[in-house]
């Protein structure tokens, strides 16, 4: 196992007490929008995908886990990393999940679910969290949790998803630029990761 893979694991740990938080919070979003699956998977990306990645940074805060990472054998880029792969495990995680039971939902209320609208409807979850993640992580990271809420960068994203709910937005119009969409996810992140390196290399010299 890579010391990536050990950080995500040790995330992992630190929040299974938390676990029923994050489930009233999906069964909260599933409740809402189990009428309309057009939003279900976006809502779960933007609105639980990031309070789950966020979760570490909470736990930590509490706990002084920051002085367990400092003795453990663990590079300051390896504990970022497993940060940003802990959010990504929790994205797909969240979002597979999310596919399974709006597929069921569907088939009960014998409603089209499936091939171009469901690959749209992943396109644009994974792009809200993307964008999410890349703002939020590197401030998590430079000031921690207490001082950074996650609501400062979910706020903001959930009320462009319900301007675009608001204006019926065609969801084929974007088909053509879904590769687009995750080159541009992939890249916001990269470019975060860069940028939280930068910012935990400040913290450290501080």
């Amino acid at each position: 196992m890579t010391a990536v893979a050990r950080m995500t694991v040790l995330h992992l740990r630190t929040v299974a007490p938390y676990r029923t938080q994050g489930l009233l919070v999906f069964g909260v979003i599933v409740l809402i929008d189990s009428r309309s699956l057009v939003g279900l998977l976006p809502a779960l990306a933007l609105l639980l995908a990031p309070l789950v990645a966020a979760q570490p940074f909470l736990v930590a805060d509490k706990a002084d886990l920051q002085t367990l990472y400092a003795v453990l054998p663990l590079s300051r880029r390896t504990v970022l990393l497993g940060h940003y792969a802990w959010a990504l495990m929790s994205f797909f995680a969240i979002v597979i999940t999310g596919t399974a039971l709006a597929a069921l939902l569907a088939q009960a209320q014998h409603m089209a679910f499936g091939g171009r609208s469901l690959a749209t409807l992943l396109t644009l979850s994974w792009a809200l969290f993307a964008v999410n993640i890349s703002i939020q992580l590197p401030l998590l990271i430079r000031f921690g949790y207490t001082r950074i809420s996650v609501l400062a960068t979910t706020v903001p994203l959930a009320l462009v998803m319900l301007a675009v709910i608001r204006v019926h937005l065609d969801l084929e119009s974007i088909q053509d630029w879904l590769p687009l969409f995750w080159a541009a996810g992939a890249a916001a992140i990269a470019t975060s990761a860069a940028l939280a390196s930068c910012a935990s290399s400040q913290l450290q010299r501080s």
